[in-house]
């Protein structure tokens, strides 16, 4: 009966054990890595997978329209006239937002849509990461903090928007922009020269 506890004791140790390991975590994101998948939800309800983008050029930006290095790319009309640019040529643009709720950045759909409508934003979706894991798998700083995925779902570019991280507009016209430079090379098929930079704004409100 001793021998028949212990074992039985062992056996619930056993159990426990298993019960607290932690939950598997997605690898983090890596320049010439495959990029980690995500599934999140759009502000009209929808749902957007990485992987459902398979064969096409993505961009991921993270925004927060109360930053004012955001507000310098937006009000300058730079980020709009980007995500123009390349949606038209076949890229899809993907806005993320990692705002936690009662943080900065954080806001309704319904204030989001009119403020990107203010901002005469031109991305594919804009993408609710209210837990803030997608932005913690893949680093994500500031606000902006830019990626780019090629055709393969291999991340091929993270870093700044440009070579300026000042939060005045004037700087625009006188940047080296590493987002188009690095899609125009990628779009030609050649390798980006500048895979990643320091990214520079405001820190994501996680």
């Amino acid at each position: 009966m001793k021998r028949f506890a212990a074992v039985l004791g062992i056996g619930l140790l056993a159990v426990g054990l298993l019960a607290l390991r932690p939950e598997p975590v997605a690898a983090a994101a890596a320049v010439g890595q495959p990029a980690p998948d995500f599934s999140l939800p759009d502000v009209k309800g929808g749902k957007h997978a990485l992987s459902s983008y398979k064969g096409k050029f993505v961009v991921l930006e993270w925004v927060n329209y109360d930053c004012p290095f955001v507000k310098k790319h937006y009000g300058s009309g730079n980020m709009p006239k980007l995500q123009k640019a390349y949606t038209g040529k076949g890229v899809t643009w993907l806005s993320i937002n990692s705002s936690a709720p009662g943080k900065q950045g954080h806001f309704a759909a319904a204030e989001i849509e009119s403020r990107a409508k203010g901002h005469s934003a031109a991305f594919s979706a804009y993408l609710l990461d209210t837990d803030g894991s997608v932005g913690r798998v893949y680093g994500a700083k500031t606000t902006p903090h830019m990626y780019i995925v090629d055709p393969a779902g291999k991340l091929v570019y993270a870093g700044g928007i440009d070579d300026k991280p000042s939060s005045d507009a004037a700087d625009i016209a006188t940047a080296k922009n590493f987002v188009s430079a690095a899609l125009d090379e990628a779009l030609a098929g050649k390798p980006v020269s500048v895979a990643t930079s320091t990214p520079y704004g405001c820190s994501v409100k996680y």
